[in-house]
């Protein structure tokens, strides 16, 4: 079989040149030896995936995608366009939606991520546009599911893929679960914010404290590659995840890569580029292994009390995002050997 080749998306403006954000992978890949062709991502979320794969090499493959997030029903129809073109991506669509949406990993990961509950939406896509103007969920259906959660205690709101933890106590965190009207408001707000982007349904997610520091907003990447869930946050309103001397209090976590069960690349979230983590790997390795796909990633924080690293979420490798100052040729290296 011959050496996985990648596919990068393409720039916005012009199809035969590599998005500005996936230039450096590119380069280093030419550098490695590997091969990248380029795929049109708006045509992918427009549905065209045959016109977003016309400039891949027929007959070529396997592939490995590097690139950003896809709705997993449009990941499916690009492995189909690919497939017709005899090329065959290494991330099936069962293997990317398990990792990629919270529903697919967490009875995996049950009893090492903060306890969950969810609500399908009607009308909710996984992701794409199909879900304007979805309904929030109604009175019973929330009670039921803080009921699921004990009742009681802080918890946050995010869909099966991301959060809104910049809106944190408008859209994200709920202070105590035991008020109804409050997680009523909070769901309400988060749905309306998500709009058309909404993937899958609401979740309910118990809050955690996890160990903090102090780090400059500057310093914090804009993200848009990860969809993580929020990794901690401040028990008092107005503030999304603490402040001391004007400086935010972000909870440390660490991003781990995996590739066949095995961690290939370890460093900071991309929310706090810089910022040292050396996560035990001990409970979360046997657990990638039995989610069985390939290449995942996982977010895990400290607990404030030192029990031990949580995982906070787990991604789809193909689609999560690297922190700056991270030398990824390890991580490449890998992937071209796989």
């Amino acid at each position: 079989m011959p050496a996985p080749a990648f596919l990068l998306p393409s720039h916005p403006l012009d199809p035969r040149r590599v998005d500005p954000q996936f230039v450096r992978e590119a380069r280093l890949l030419r550098d490695l030896g590997g091969e990248h062709h380029l795929v049109d991502h708006d045509a992918l979320l427009a549905g065209d995936a045959r016109a977003a794969v016309d400039r891949v090499p027929a007959g070529r493959g396997p592939f490995w995608y590097r690139g950003w997030m896809l709705p997993s029903d449009s990941y499916a129809t690009f492995a189909a366009a690919l497939a017709e073109r005899g090329g065959q991506l290494l991330t099936s669509p069962p293997g990317y939606a398990s990792a990629h949406e919270l529903p697919g990993w967490y009875e995996v990961f049950e009893g090492a991520t903060p306890q969950s509950v969810w609500l399908p939406l009607a009308g909710a896509g996984h992701g794409d546009s199909s879900g304007d103007g979805i309904a929030p969920p109604g009175a019973e259906l929330l009670t039921s599911a803080v009921d699921r959660l004990g009742g009681r205690g802080p918890a946050i709101v995010k869909d099966y893929v991301k959060s809104r933890k910049h809106e944190w106590d408008e859209a994200c965190y709920i202070p105590e679960l035991a008020d109804l009207s409050a997680v009523a408001r909070v769901v309400a707000r988060f749905v309306e914010l998500q709009g058309e982007y909404l993937a899958g349904g609401v979740v309910l997610r118990r809050f955690e404290e996890f160990t903090r520091v102090a780090w400059d907003t500057e310093d914090a990447s804009s993200g848009g590659g990860s969809g993580a869930a929020p990794s901690g946050g401040a028990p008092g309103r107005g503030v999304p995840d603490g402040e001391r001397d004007g400086r935010r209090r972000r909870a440390v976590e660490a991003r781990v890569w995996w590739l066949d069960g095995e961690p290939v690349l370890v460093g900071p979230h991309p929310d706090l580029p810089g910022c040292p983590a050396a996560p035990d790997l001990s409970v979360v390795r046997p657990l990638v292994r039995a989610l069985g796909c390939r290449f995942v990633t996982t977010d895990l924080a400290e607990r404030a009390d030192g029990s031990g690293w949580r995982v906070v979420e787990v991604g789809d490798g193909q689609v999560s995002e690297l922190p700056r100052g991270v030398d990824p040729s390890g991580l490449l290296i890998a992937l071209l050997a796989a």
